[in-house]
C-alpha cells in the first residue's frame, strides 16, 4: 500500500474521530437543554389528549399523527430558524413574543374554566367568535388546528430555554442540538400520548385473554381496570392539562415581567414557595414546585380571564372583517387551513 493512501486514510479516521466527539457533544449538549425544558414538555403531554376526546377509536392515531407532524413542523421549519435569526438580530424580540404566546396560552385556559363556572355566559363569548361547523371532518380539523395553535406556544417555550441553556457556539451546532431537542421530544410526548389514548384498547385485548390462571387471570384484571379506568383518567388529563396551559402561560408572563425589572410577582411568588418549603422540609421542593405552580397559575387565570372580552370584542371581529376582505380563492385556503 502506497504512503499516500496510508496518510489519506489516517486522515480520514481522525476527521472520523473528530465527527464522532462532535456527535457525542451535540448529544450531550441536546439531552442538558432537553432535561431544562422538562417541565414544559410535561405540560405539553398533559394538553394534547384533551384534543381526541369524543372522537371515534378508529380517528384518535390519525388525529395525533396529524398534530404531531404539526409539531414538528412548528419546531424544525418556523422556530428552530426564527430562533437562531432573532438571537442574532433581534434578541431582545424573543421576551416579549413568548409573553404573547403566554397570553394566549391564559386565554385558552381561562375559557375552558369560564365555560365551566359561567356556562351561559361562556355561550355567549363563543357566539362572538368563528362558528364552528357540525360535521365530522371539520370538527376535526377544527381540533387539529388548535392542538398545532398550542402546541406552537410550548414548542416556541421549549426552543427559548433549549436556546438558552446553550453555550456560545457556532451556529450550525446551536441548529443541530435545537433539532435534536425538536425531534426527541415530539417523539417523546406524541408517543406518550397515543399510548395513553390507546391505553383502553389494550385494556379490552387484555380482558379478552384466554390464559390460564394465574397469569391470566391477573391480566384480565389489568384489561378490566384500564377499560374501566382511562374515562376518569383522561377527564383527570383534561383538567391538568387545562390548568398546565394556565400554570405555563402565567409562568411565562412572570418571567417576561422579571427581565423587564417588574420582578415584583416573580419575588412573591418565589417568597411563598421557599417559605412553605421551610416550613415542611421533608417535602420542600414538591411543596415548593406547587406553590410557584399556583402563583403562576393565579397571574395566568387573571390574565386569562382579562383577554376574553379583548379576543372576544376585538380581536375576534377585526380577525373576521380582514377574512372578508381577502380575495373569494385566498379566504377558502385560509379556511381549508383551519386557520382563525
Amino acid at each position: 500500500m502506497s504512503v499516500g493512501l496510508i496518510a489519506l486514510l489516517d486522515d480520514i479516521a481522525a476527521l472520523a474521530k473528530v465527527a464522532a466527539a462532535s456527535l457525542d457533544d451535540i448529544a450531550g449538549q441536546a439531552a442538558k437543554a432537553g432535561a431544562k425544558a422538562a417541565g414544559v414538555v410535561i405540560d405539553d403531554a398533559a394538553v394534547t389528549p384533551r384534543y381526541v376526546t369524543g372522537f371515534s377509536a378508529a380517528r384518535e392515531l390519525p388525529i395525533i399523527g396529524k398534530i404531531a407532524l404539526g409539531s414538528l413542523k412548528n419546531k424544525l421549519l418556523v422556530l428552530l430558524p426564527a430562533a437562531l435569526i432573532l438571537s442574532i438580530v433581534a434578541p431582545q424580540a424573543i421576551t416579549p413574543l413568548l409573553m404573547i404566546g403566554g397570553l394566549f396560552l391564559c386565554y385558552e385556559g381561562a375559557e375552558k374554566v369560564y365555560a365551566l363556572v359561567l356556562p351561559h355566559a361562556a355561550h355567549a363569548h363563543e357566539s362572538t367568535l368563528e362558528t364552528s361547523s357540525f360535521d365530522a371532518q371539520s370538527l376535526e380539523d377544527e381540533k387539529v388546528a388548535g392542538a398545532i395553535k398550542t402546541d406552537f406556544i410550548l414548542s416556541a417555550e421549549i426552543m427559548a430555554i433549549t436556546l438558552g441553556a446553550l453555550p456560545t457556539g457556532s451556529i450550525y451546532t446551536q441548529a443541530l442540538i435545537l433539532a435534536a431537542v425538536g425531534l426527541g421530544i415530539t417523539v417523546l410526548v406524541y408517543g406518550g400520548v397515543a399510548l395513553i389514548v390507546k391505553a383502553d384498547d389494550l385494556g379490552l385485548m387484555l380482558a379478552r385473554v384466554q390464559m390460564a390462571a394465574p397469569v391470566g387471570a391477573v391480566l384480565r384484571a389489568i384489561g378490566r381496570g384500564l377499560v374501566s379506568g382511562m374515562p376518569y383518567f383522561l377527564k383527570a388529563l383534561g383538567i391538568v392539562g387545562t390548568a398546565a396551559m394556565i400554570w405555563v402561560g402565567g409562568g411565562i408572563i412572570v418571567h417576561g415581567l422579571e427581565s423587564y425589572g417588574a420582578s415584583g410577582l416573580a419575588h412573591v411568588i418565589h417568597d411563598a414557595g421557599e417559605a412553605t418549603a421551610h416550613a415542611v422540609p421533608a417535602l420542600a421542593s414538591v411543596l415548593r414546585w406547587i406553590v410557584e405552580a399556583a402563583g403562576a397559575g393565579i397571574v395566568g387565570i387573571v390574565a386569562g380571564l382579562m383577554a376574553i372580552p379583548i379576543v372576544g370584542y376585538g380581536i375576534s371581529p377585526m380577525w373576521r372583517k380582514f377574512k372578508s376582505l381577502l380575495p373569494r380563492r385566498r379566504r377558502k385556503e385560509v379556511l381549508a387551513n383551519g386557520e382563525k
